[in-house]
């Protein structure tokens, strides 16, 4: 590996032009982390520009988002697709080079960041993979899965709770294949980080269990490979290196909390020029020298992929058994569940927090690639997969994670697991906490990725426990995410099409469940898998159409035998995904909800306001717009409403009789 200056301030000057040519940007931490991300990606990083997608690939992930331009330059010079014309789109309508980084957008982008600390926290759920991988696959002298995690991160990233909370398990789990590279230049855009984040966050990772490593001189790449190199040869535990930088050095801005977010202006990258013995006063002109040190070295690092191609064939001939599931683990099909007879086998009354178990038990002995876990709640929101081990120092092949009282972080480490490949990701919770792990929701929204949400206790129902643990708006908030299936279910065959849905849907599906106890319909479970469907109906058309989910279900259902028995025509329509149903076409959900039958009650026990799509100015909600109360389940559904009782009155209410 050699190191070559003018190749290291290639990155600085093409980001600073590229964030000037837009007018919008942050020049700082591009032109402070260069010696650090060339070192990396230059010396020490196993990664192959011909074949982004390698699987035994580091991962390297760019906590610090908004230094974006940083990773476009590295892409581009290493000669991963992108163009100097792309770099000159940055942050424009339909460019490959967005504002912040877009997983599934640009090639070589290993996750979309911009949020600050959840970059941190997802690199330890890609670490987390390696390692499940690694101890399930790997054999003596067959080392295929054997590769590091990379996170770049900033003062803002360790500011935020999330990395904290990652880098607790990450130590407790001894990641020793974890390293990140802390970007410490003491400047947040409010100024130098004293007015609000003075501690010794070297400390603080020791405290962790972390090894921390210092470079006192961000610009000494020799210093910063050796730490790199210490970080990877210590694999009992994470490592951090703190990297003392000056915000947007070689510039005349260098240390000023102006050069965070704003472009420099095109005198001081004159100057900036000037101070690094840039060649080219032009813009975006890279020097030939510098192209053809990146491609000698992108000649060197395809040299590791094939290194492992052969690897992966010896192990292939000596574990055929082994290889094939891995293969099949990292190809990610799916058996036919929708026409096996057991995976919709349900009967009784159960809570679908009960059946949410037993499909995902059930799944799980089809497919050996599921892993993750629960915040601490695994007993009581039934997500643990029986006799599969825990995942752990002591057996990192278990497939049980235990996520500790940790829902954001959580999160996090399961939109790594599934960035990461080979593995189906799920994680759980009390469905009132899915506000701590929103924002990281909506990043595995983003990403479209796979993650299943496993969020129980969905409603008043969970009683005693009272309003701070109630859900009310919850529903319609997590329905408002675009690309997020939110998944209510009325009984077993409901939570089995869920399961189905979440295996087959790129995005992620939240799988809402109960606590009490509800009755299995015997009626077109499958049905389900169109997020809506009639569950109960009347010869002819329907004077009345109940619209429920969940719970709320059995209401209706009690509803409809009882105006059915007045000689009422009555309809009930099972909605356990608002949004899936929305996806089928319009003859199917005008057979379902016809616009002719105005006449309708939706009952939910949550917020009433999505719902008034569906009964329009005519029509009824039977819902809760308040916090809950602390009484037995069955006081409060009465006390607020959900009773058949109210159901029947509302119905015959709409029909003005």
């Amino acid at each position: 590996m050699t190191r070559n200056l003018l190749a290291m301030n290639a990155i600085r000057v093409l980001s600073a032009e590229a964030i000037q040519k837009a007018n919008s940007g942050h020049p700082g931490l591009p032109l402070g982390s260069a010696p650090i991300a060339y070192e990396l990606w230059n010396g020490h990083m196993a990664h192959d520009p011909a074949r982004p997608d390698w699987e035994n690939r580091d991962r390297f992930v760019l906590s610090a988002g908004h230094g974006s331009m940083l990773l476009y330059s590295l892409l581009h010079l290493f000669g991963y697709g992108l163009t100097i014309d792309d770099l000159k789109q940055f942050r424009q309508w339909g460019s490959k080079t967005p504002g912040h980084p877009e997983f599934g957008h640009t090639v070589g982008v290993e996750a979309t960041s911009g949020p600050l600390g959840q970059g941190v926290a997802t690199a330890v759920g890609m670490a987390m993979a390696e390692a499940h991988l690694a101890a399930r696959f790997n054999e003596p002298g067959y080392p295929i899965v054997d590769h590091y995690t990379y996170a770049l991160c900033g003062d803002g990233c360790l500011m935020e709770g999330v990395s904290g909370e990652a880098a607790s398990l990450a130590g407790t789990l001894a990641l020793g294949r974890l390293i990140v590279l802390y970007d410490d230049n003491d400047i947040s855009i409010e100024g130098n980080t004293d007015v609000a984040f003075k501690e010794d966050v070297g400390a603080r990772f020791a405290a962790y269990g972390w090894q921390v490593l210092h470079v006192a001189d961000g610009t000494d790449m020799e210093a910063i490979g050796a730490a790199i190199e210490l970080a990877k040869g210590d694999l009992s535990r994470p490592s951090i290196i703190v990297v003392k930088t000056r915000i947007a050095e070689g510039s005349p801005m260098a240390g000023s909390h102006k050069a965070h977010g704003e472009p420099l202006g095109e005198e001081n990258i004159a100057k900036m020029k000037e101070t690094l013995g840039w060649p080219n006063a032009e813009p975006f002109a890279v020097p030939e020298e510098v192209y053809a040190s990146y491609r000698a070295r992108a000649a060197e690092l395809s040299e590791l992929s094939a290194k492992w191609d052969a690897l992966f064939a010896a192990y292939e001939k000596a574990f055929p058994e082994k290889a094939a599931e891995y293969k099949a683990c990292m190809k990610g099909d799916l058996p036919d569940f929708e026409n096996d007879p057991e995976f919709w086998n349900y009967s009784g009354k159960a809570a679908t927090r009960a059946t949410s178990g037993k499909a995902l038990n059930y799944v799980a002995s089809k497919l050996p690639n599921f892993f993750g876990g629960s915040a601490d709640l695994a007993p009581s929101n039934k997500s643990d997969m029986k006799d599969a081990g825990w995942f752990g120092p002591e057996d990192y092949a278990g497939k049980n994670i235990h996520f500790g009282v940790r829902e954001f972080s959580m999160a996090c480490a399961a939109n790594g697991i599934a960035l990461h490949g080979g593995l189906r990701a799920y994680c759980a919770t009390f469905f009132v906490f899915s506000d701590y792990l929103k924002s990281a929701l909506r990043s595995t929204a983003l990403m479209n990725l796979p993650v299943i949400y496993i969020l129980t206790h969905d409603s008043i129902g969970v009683g005693e426990d009272g309003p701070t643990h109630e859900p009310i708006e919850q529903l319609a908030a997590l329905r408002a995410t675009p690309n997020c299936y939110v998944f209510r279910p009325a009984d077993g065959k409901e939570t089995a099409a869920a399961y189905l849905t979440a295996l087959t849907h790129k995005g992620p599906t939240c799988i809402v469940g109960t606590r009490q106890n509800l009755p299995t319909y015997d009626e077109k479970g499958p049905e389900a898998l169109k997020g809506g469907y009639v569950l109960k109906d009347c010869e002819g058309t329907p004077e009345l159409i109940y619209i429920a989910t969940g719970s709320e279900v059995e209401l209706a259902v009690a509803a409809y035998d009882e105006l059915t028995a007045q000689g009422v025509k009555v309809r009930v329509v099972s909605m356990p995904c608002v949004e899936l149903f929305e996806a089928q076409s319009c003859d199917y959900k005008e057979s379902v909800l016809p616009k002719a039958v105005r006449a309708r009650v939706a009952i939910e026990a949550g917020a009433t306001m999505p719902w008034y799509k569906y009964v329009g100015m005519d029509g009824a909600v039977i819902g809760i717009d308040h916090f809950g109360a602390s009484a037995p389940a069955a006081t409060l559904f009465k006390e607020f409403g959900f009773t058949a009782e109210n159901a029947v009155k509302a119905g015959l209410k709409v029909l003005g009789k």
